[in-house]
């Protein structure tokens, strides 16, 4: 998946579905790496995708905390 599309579909989800969205992801996160210490997971890089795609939704929940504000 490209940032750029990532960014795209982030931006048109509701303030529901990014905070389902951030709980689902990150649950998700959670049992990736507990699935990885206990024994390796087929592609590593999936973790960290995961992580930065998780970023990417609270950046976008913050900006619109922001944006109410003022």
């Amino acid at each position: 998946m490209k940032s750029s599309e990532t960014n795209k579909e982030i931006r048109e989800l509701t303030a529901a579905e990014l905070d389902e969205k951030i709980k689902s992801v990150s649950m998700e996160y959670t049992k990736m790496k507990l699935n990885h210490a206990v024994s390796q997971i087929e592609n590593p890089i999936q973790i960290r995708n995961t992580r930065r795609y998780i970023a990417r939704l609270l950046t976008e929940k913050r900006s619109r905390e922001l944006k109410n504000v003022q």
